[in-house]
């Protein structure tokens, strides 16, 4: 008994040592078969770009953000300063960005958006770069589109030491942040010219479908655009930069088929803004100028107010909390019947962040400014006029209104409040006049574009204090506490309160660099308040 029971100890230990080598002999081949099958692996990630391409999508999306947090980013500033939107609401009893009140809660949602969804998963791109060098030189194309953005609200931002310490971060100063953005798209180009066919990005592309070609004719028409942005106040500089755009044989955004258009597949954020909670309505200025042009994208971009049947009627920027209203809900129902966003724009899925139009009015002033390889500035900017009108479909429409000689923006009347009436400040026309002076052919290109640009506010308010065309309505009431005059308007918002809370060093440096105090009235490096 005693020897079977030790036979049977054996041939157990055998078998135990025989199953354990089975064992050990399937796991290998059979590698990860008891994982979460739900779960993607790194090698899967690898094998088709996904742990690099993935990291695309936040981005293309949070540019200008796919959500109605867009009124936080864009809407309630640059929308407004652009002179392209404006809240039929008081906000805070009209204590608000609209009265240059700024709200600081409110601005802060613009740093946090570019830097947590924008940013960040451009730094994971760029660490992963080994996998694929063109999808490294798109995401360095998309960072300067985001963060030229960013820097134009605030002046310094953090840019080239972006992720270099994890308790604080050291501001470029504007001037070094363009610096640094031209050397960007001088790195991306180099890197796109190498394999300029390759077509590994297609599935991740939201924008060109994965078209290298695309992708360098929109770098080149970025560059032009920030080359103009500083030509005033370094014009060496800006030519430079701006004749390397125009040499570039990829070329530069010519057709409405090659216009740099998000397309997210998503709700407009506009349209939950203006049409959900009834908080933007057409501007006053805007009104001005299209009406007064008889502009026939005008149905596009805006329906018929009830306030004034038959009439699009915009609101002046900056009413404040009015004495003949109880609370700003009783002033916002007789101001929200003014003129909502057009369907073309609130219904479509995608997101304009730049056109063929504003290629060729951004080529008109290059060639007023006598940059080699610009072209005729009078052909430019009418043909900058006819891409526009064919994008909404009125390109019929086109010649008559470039031919216009007489049109002029139109005296602006409140058929709510006539003490917010006033006076067009511009007599300025559309057709080209080859006698005028540069200044008023720049007026001319600039409010063309302003229109043609539109719902973009981030670049209208830019250009608009670059140069200061076109001539927009001041705000109806100042509460800047003498930081902002009336009449130059905003030039920029202030660094955020997460900055000054977390990055304190680093928002004191950047006040150094900004060169004035941080609020609403300092300019920033290219607002030199003088064009030719």
């Amino acid at each position: 008994m005693k020897k079977m029971k030790k036979i049977h100890k054996i041939y157990v230990l055998i078998m135990l040592g025989l199953f354990s080598l089975t064992f050990q002999s399937c796991k290998k081949d059979f590698d990860g078969i008891d994982d979460d099958p739900n779960q993607i692996t790194d090698k899967q990630l690898e094998a088709d770009l996904q742990i690099i391409g993935s990291k695309f999508k936040p981005v293309f999306e949070n540019i200008y953000e796919y959500s109605p947090l867009f009124q936080l980013q864009q809407n309630l500033n640059a929308d407004i300063y652009g002179g392209y939107l404006t809240p039929p609401r008081p906000f805070r009893a009209g204590q608000n960005n609209n009265t240059y009140n700024l709200v600081g809660s409110w601005n802060n949602h613009i740093w946090v958006v570019a830097y947590s969804r924008v940013m960040n998963n451009l730094k994971k791109i760029e660490e992963l770069k080994d996998y694929s060098n063109n999808f490294y030189a798109v995401s360095l194309i998309l960072k300067v589109e985001a963060m030229h953005r960013v820097s134009d609200i605030f002046g310094p931002i953090v840019y080239s030491n972006f992720g270099q310490s994890s308790t604080s971060s050291t501001y470029d100063s504007q001037e070094e942040a363009y610096n640094q953005f031209f050397a960007d798209l001088d790195e991306a180009q180099n890197i796109l010219s190498q394999d300029i066919d390759g077509n590994k990005f297609t599935k991740f592309d939201m924008v060109y479908g994965g078209d290298y070609h695309k992708w360098m004719k929109f770098a080149n028409s970025l560059r032009l655009r920030l080359a103009i942005r500083i030509a005033m106040v370094d014009p060496a500089k800006a030519k430079l930069e701006g004749e390397k755009a125009l040499a570039n044989p990829e070329g530069l955004i010519e057709s409405n088929s090659e216009s740099f258009i998000v397309k997210g597949n998503l709700t407009h954020p506009l349209k939950t803004i203006c049409c959900a909670w009834n908080d933007t309505r057409m501007n006053a200025s805007l009104e001005s100028f299209m009406r007064g042009y008889n502009d026939p994208r005008l149905p596009h971009y805006f329906k018929e107010s009830t306030v004034s049947p038959g009439e699009i009627k915009g609101i002046r920027g900056g009413l404040p909390l009015m004495s003949n209203y109880t609370d700003e809900l009783a002033q916002k129902a007789d101001y929200v019947g003014f003129s909502t966003i057009g369907d073309d724009i609130i219904n479509s899925t995608y997101i304009q962040l730049m056109t063929a139009a504003e290629v060729w009015f951004l080529k008109a002033e290059a060639a007023l400014r006598g940059w080699n390889g610009a072209g005729d500035a009078q052909t430019n900017y009418e043909t900058g006029i006819s891409k526009s009108f064919s994008q909404y479909g009125v390109g019929d429409a086109a010649p008559a209104y470039i031919s216009d000689n007489t049109s002029t923006p139109m005296n602006y009347v409140d058929p709510v409040n006539n003490s917010n009436n006033i006076n067009a400040l511009t007599n300025v026309t559309i057709a080209w006049d080859n006698a005028a002076s540069n200044e008023e052919k720049l007026e001319k290109i600039i409010t063309q574009k302003w229109i043609a640009m539109f719902p973009e506010g981030m670049e209208a308010w830019s250009e608009f204090r670059r140069t200061g065309y076109p001539k927009l309505f001041p705000v109806v009431s100042n509460q800047s506490g003498g930081t902002i005059d009336t009449n130059i308007q905003i030039r920029r918002l202030p660094f955020v309160i997460s900055e000054y809370s977390t990055n304190p060093d680093g928002v004191q440096g950047a006040i150094q660099k900004l060169g004035g105090p941080d609020n609403g009235g300092t300019r920033l490096w290219w607002d030199t308040g003088s064009n030719f």
